[in-house]
């Protein structure tokens, strides 16, 4: 069965930078646009970043842009999230996502995507 597993997450102070990955099993990766979301407490589930399922195109939020970046690595089935200059409104649940590339990389509905990972906690402290 699919599986996507996340890792990565911790705690960071406010500046600071993590990265995010997120191994695939389970399906033919390359062929998958992968998108990261997050979730804060009593907040809905929010598009981060996708990028298509070869890797050559990316789409930010407007929240993240020109801090995180999103790349995959079709050899390893992972994708990765690099955040940097952390701020406490980036705390959240993350999640990573696999969407079968009927869409191209812009894909930021949740409800477009069809495997989901069980989310990894990342701390911001100010």
């Amino acid at each position: 069965q699919v599986q996507l597993v996340e890792s990565g997450g911790g705690l960071v102070q406010v500046g600071g930078s993590l990265r995010l990955s997120c191994a695939a099993s389970g399906l033919t990766f390359s062929s998958y646009t992968m998108g990261w979301f997050r979730q804060a407490p009593g907040k809905e589930r929010e598009f981060v970043a996708s990028i298509s399922s070869s890797g050559g195109s990316a789409y930010y939020s407007n929240s993240v842009k020109g801090r995180f970046t999103i790349s995959r690595d079709n050899a390893k089935n992972t994708v990765y999230l690099q955040m940097n200059s952390l701020k406490p409104e980036d705390t959240a649940v993350y999640y990573c996502a696999a969407e079968s590339a009927r869409y191209g990389a812009a894909v930021s509905s949740r409800w477009a995507y069809d495997y989901w990972g069980q989310g990894t906690q990342v701390t911001v402290s100010s």
